[in-house]
C-alpha cells in the first residue's frame, strides 16, 4: 500500500474519515467561536450589531467546511436548482475561506514570533489546526459540486470581509508586536484572498480534467 492511498477517493470519502473530520471540524468551530468571545463581546457593546458576523473569521470558515461535510455524509437524492446553488455556494465558501484563514492565522503567529512574541502550546496547536484547515479544503474540493461561480462567490465574501475588517477595525486581534504593522497586514490579507481563490481554481481545473 503506497502513501498515495491517503489522498485517494476510497480513503478520503470513507464514512469513517468523513465522520472523523466532521467531528473534528465541529469541535474546532465551537472552540473557535469561544476563542473570539472577548472580541465578539467588545464588538457587540461598541459597534453596530451587523459587524458581529465579520469578527470570527476562522471558525466561520470551518463552519462552512463542516456543512460541506454534511452534504458528503448525507447526499440528497434530489436537489432543486436553488438547493443545488446553495450547496455550491457553501462549498465555495468552505474552500476559499478555509485556505485563506488557515494560512493567515499561521502567518500572523509566525510574524508575531519573528518580532518577539513568545509562543506557547496554544500557538503550536493553532498552527497545526489551521494548516489542517487549508489542506483539507484543497483535498476535498475535488469531491464537491461547487465550481468557478461558487469560488467567485467565496472570493466576493472574502473581499467584503477584508474591507469591513480594515475599514472599521474589526479584524482579528493581532499579536501586540504587530500593532504597528496593520497596513502591511491589510495588504497581505487582501493578497491572500486572491491567492486562496487562485489555489482553489487550480484544484477545480485539475478536477475537471480528471
Amino acid at each position: 500500500m503506497g502513501i498515495s492511498v491517503f489522498w485517494s477517493r476510497s480513503f478520503l470519502m470513507s464514512r469513517t474519515m468523513l465522520w472523523l473530520l466532521f467531528i473534528v471540524n465541529l469541535l474546532g468551530t465551537i472552540y473557535g467561536y469561544i476563542w473570539y468571545d472577548a472580541q465578539l463581546a467588545k464588538t457587540f457593546n461598541e459597534e453596530p450589531l451587523w459587524m458581529l458576523v465579520f469578527v470570527p473569521d476562522s471558525p466561520t470558515a470551518s463552519l462552512f467546511f463542516t456543512l460541506a461535510l454534511l452534504y458528503m455524509l448525507f447526499p440528497p437524492a434530489k436537489q432543486t436548482g436553488i438547493a443545488a446553488a446553495g450547496r455550491s455556494v457553501i462549498e465555495g465558501l468552505a474552500v476559499v475561506c478555509s485556505v485563506k484563514y488557515g494560512i493567515w492565522a499561521v502567518a500572523m503567529i509566525v510574524a508575531g514570533a519573528w518580532q518577539g512574541d513568545v509562543l506557547n502550546w496554544q500557538h503550536y496547536m493553532l498552527i497545526a489546526s489551521h494548516l489542517g484547515m487549508a489542506l483539507e479544503a484543497l483535498l476535498y474540493f475535488r469531491f464537491m459540486k461547487g465550481g468557478i461561480a461558487a469560488l467567485t462567490a467565496g472570493l466576493s465574501w472574502l473581499l467584503l470581509n477584508d474591507t469591513i475588517d480594515y475599514t472599521y477595525g474589526v479584524y482579528p486581534w493581532l499579536p501586540q508586536q504587530l500593532d504597528d504593522d496593520v497596513p502591511a497586514v491589510r495588504l497581505f490579507t487582501y493578497c491572500l484572498s486572491f491567492a486562496s481563490f487562485a489555489a482553489a481554481v487550480f484544484v477545480w481545473r485539475f478536477r475537471r480534467k480528471a
